[in-house]
């Protein structure tokens, strides 16, 4: 394929802060890349770069002659009194398309946006449809080469799989080719074809793989086993050579000169190696159980909640237990934050609800995320976000000194100074992790946590709520964590009614009419498995066969959890009491639903498996 941009050994730092070096890049016509890498390590200034937006300090560009660009910021820009057509209509104010032509390719643009009303200005629009606007907008002059700095921020689970199918590689719509910065991995293995981590624990300063994200993550693995060996093979010559040295070998022949010079050579790349592998690690992530054995932690009867006239929640009714994993779905404004909040609130005391009920054990522990990062005192300095009180934090009985707790969320001696106000979304995330992770807890409210989190950290919070023993109820709209770590779904589906689901495939076929059918996709979710069905067909990708790997075993504690369930049910004396039996009748439902959904997960990955 034709070569339509290169980076030539680039390198941009912004003062001591080394971004990157050296870093060589070629764009090929028709390629599709995800760009991801660790937060700070200059995914969006490498953006910027490519566009023209900003200067390289070392190395240069080539861009094909007459390249078309176009650049879709995080933030988004907009004329806010005019309307979206109007947004639509200005980058093709210099072109030389005649007025209609502009017209039509703006109108059905705004067509795929699906908004309900198109004579708002922008500035009334929420953050959901002016991402889909600023989406639309970067697409209208047809670009040979589309730019994309986090996309799905502000969309919703709705609006992600929107944007899969406008730029996925059967749209119309889809440039010929794009780079996009993203930390969705549903998106990246739907969307992408070639991965590219930017990272210093990488001896070129990236990794780049042909292939989709699963595929990726597969060969990853390899690369970093085979530098821990070529760390341990270099240590072990590094020995010997050391050992010799020792003996006092005088270089009087050029054998023993090399051999000292190759002591030297060796010394210095196994310190290459070890820097390499020491950046490469995560962030440490580990939530406190209080360890508790009560078995309902949290009852909600009937509850109701309204707000400004508006009716989020309608005669909900559901019980966490400890491992008790309910994901929240729904429309950006649905009420999902509210809900959240409401029964907070009512963890703590602080709230009577005006309609329903909702029970919590005594003296409950509730640790709560917000995505309000307002919740910081932007005044403070790291350090003492980190550690109020003093210079050491009491971590699950034990005493560390800051700066080691630091460490665990990447940060460095150096930043403990640093106001919070000055620090990005991810390291400001990472903060409130920490705060978390110092609460033992019978209940985990999160809201929205992957926000600003890189990949390497997604994966680390993933297992560590995987590992949680207490009751989680997570608002997300990573695809990835929902289907992993939710035992089930409450989907929002409109007036207020909220219904259960087995996983969030589920509520979309009822958004789309379709709810009473377990197998049959609807919609943007058929296209989309349709597509994923065609490109992936023949074997299971390296997430499927870790997902394959453990299924029999979900599915044999599924059917435990049932069985204890039905001996409850048995008991003569749970008859007696028909608030508590209809308690445990809901805990078996949802239980039941639970296995349903396994099996008809082992089912399609077997047919998978065996085409």
């Amino acid at each position: 394929m034709a070569t339509i941009l290169s980076c030539r050994a680039i390198s941009k730092a912004y003062g001591a802060q080394k971004l990157f070096s050296g870093l060589n890049l070629v764009i090929h016509d028709g390629d599709r890349i995800g760009l991801i890498g660790p937060n700070g390590s200059g995914k969006s200034t490498l953006l910027r770069i490519l566009c023209g937006l900003e200067d390289v300090d070392e190395g240069g560009i080539d861009r094909r002659s007459n390249l078309i660009f176009s650049y879709l910021a995080q933030e988004d820009v907009f004329i806010e009194h005019l309307g979206p057509l109007e947004n639509l209509l200005e980058p093709l104010k210099d072109s030389p398309l005649s007025e209609a032509e502009k017209l039509n390719r703006a109108q059905a643009l705004l067509s795929r946006i699906e908004l309900d009303n198109h004579q708002h200005e922008v500035s009334l629009l929420s953050g959901g449809w002016r991402k889909r606007l600023s989406i639309c907008r970067a697409l209208v002059i047809e670009p040979d080469l589309l730019v994309l700095d986090e996309p799905t921020n502000h969309l919703d689970i709705e609006g992600i799989i929107w944007l899969e199918g406008l730029i996925g590689s059967n749209s119309p719509m889809s440039p010929p080719s794009f780079v996009v910065v993203s930390h969705d991995r549903r998106f990246l293995e739907t969307c992408t074809s070639r991965i590219i981590e930017l990272s210093n624990s990488y001896p070129d300063g990236m990794f780049q793989v042909d292939d989709t994200y699963s595929g990726f993550l597969e060969k990853k693995v390899q690369f970093l086993e085979q530098q821990h060996k070529l760390e341990q093979t270099l240590a072990n010559k590094v020995r010997r050579e050391t050992e010799w040295l020792r003996r006092g070998p005088k270089a009087r022949t050029s054998k023993a000169k090399y051999r000292i010079d190759e002591a030297q050579r060796l010394h210095e790349q196994l310190d290459s190696v070890k820097s390499h592998n020491r950046v490469a690690r995560d962030i440490d992530i580990d939530f406190t159980a209080t360890g508790r054995k009560t078995k309902k932690l949290m009852e909600v009867n009937g509850l109701g909640l309204t707000i400004d006239g508006k009716v989020l929640v309608k005669n909900l009714s559901f019980i966490i237990s400890p491992g008790t994993r309910i994901g929240l779905v729904g429309r950006n404004g649905c009420g999902k934050s509210s809900l959240l909040n409401l029964l907070y609130s009512c963890a703590l005391g602080k709230t009577e609800v005006n309609q329903g009920s909702v029970r919590v054990a005594e003296n409950l522990a509730v640790a709560n995320f917000t995505q309000d990062r307002r919740a910081l005192d932007q005044r403070i300095s790291l350090r003492r976000a980190l550690a109020p009180d003093s210079d050491g934090v009491v971590f699950r009985g034990r005493s560390l000194h800051v700066v080691s707790w630091a460490k665990r969320f990447q940060f460095t001696p150096d930043q403990l100074d640093t106001p919070v106000g000055t620090m990005s979304g991810g390291e400001q995330a990472r903060i409130l992790i920490a705060d978390l992770m110092r609460q033992p807890a019978d209940i985990l409210l999160l809201d929205e946590p992957t926000n600003d989190l890189d990949i390497g950290s997604l994966d680390v919070l993933e297992e560590s709520l995987l590992d949680f023993p207490g009751g989680l109820i997570l608002v997300t709209h990573d695809r990835y964590l929902l289907e992993r770590v939710c035992d089930m779904v409450l989907g929002f589906v409109g007036d207020g009614v909220i219904t259960m689901f087995g996983d969030y495939g589920q509520w979309l076929r009822a958004l789309d009419g379709d709810a009473g059918s377990s197998d049959g996709a609807s919609g943007t979710e058929k296209k989309k498995k349709q597509s994923d069905g065609n490109r992936k067909s023949g074997r299971l990708s390296y997430l499927d066969q870790l997902e394959y790997d453990q299924m029999e075993e979900k599915i044999l504690t599924a059917e435990k959890s049932c069985e204890e369930l039905e001996k409850k049910i048995a008991d003569p004396e749970l008859a007696a009491d028909p608030v508590q039996l209809q308690s445990v009748w809901q805990q078996l439902d949802q239980a039941r639903q639970r296995v349903d959904q396994l099996y008809r997960r082992w089912d399609e990955l077997e047919r998978k498996k065996s085409q």
